[in-house]
C-alpha cells in the first residue's frame, strides 16, 4: 500500500491501494490498517479540491482539515500516484 506520507495527517494515514489505481486520482484516509474496508475516500480534482464518496470513521473537522491539507499538497501527491497509475484527476477523460 503506497502511502503519500510517512506521517498521519490529522490523525491519518494517507495512501492508496495497488487495486485502486484502475480509478481517477483519490485519497484513502485510515488510521491503523491500510485497508479500504473503513477507511475515508476523497476523489482529488485537477486544482486540488476534493469529492467526498466515503467518510469511513472520519468526523466533519477531520474530512475538513485532511481536505486543507490535499488541496495544498495535491501536486506532490499526484507525483506518487503517477508512479502507479496512468490514471489522472477526477473529471478528467
Amino acid at each position: 500500500m503506497p502511502k503519500y506520507y510517512e506521517f498521519k495527517v490529522a490523525g491519518y494515514y494517507l495512501y492508496f491501494t495497488s487495486f485502486c489505481t484502475v480509478e481517477c486520482m483519490h485519497v484513502h484516509a485510515s488510521d491503523r490498517r491500510l485497508t479500504e474496508a473503513g477507511s475515508a475516500k476523497f476523489f482529488v480534482k485537477e486544482n486540488g479540491d476534493t469529492i467526498l464518496q466515503n467518510k469511513g470513521n472520519l468526523n466533519h473537522r477531520e474530512i475538513a482539515k485532511i481536505q486543507a491539507f490535499i488541496k495544498v499538497n495535491y501536486k506532490d501527491m499526484y507525483l506518487k500516484w503517477s508512479k502507479y497509475s496512468t490514471n489522472r484527476f477526477y473529471g478528467e477523460d
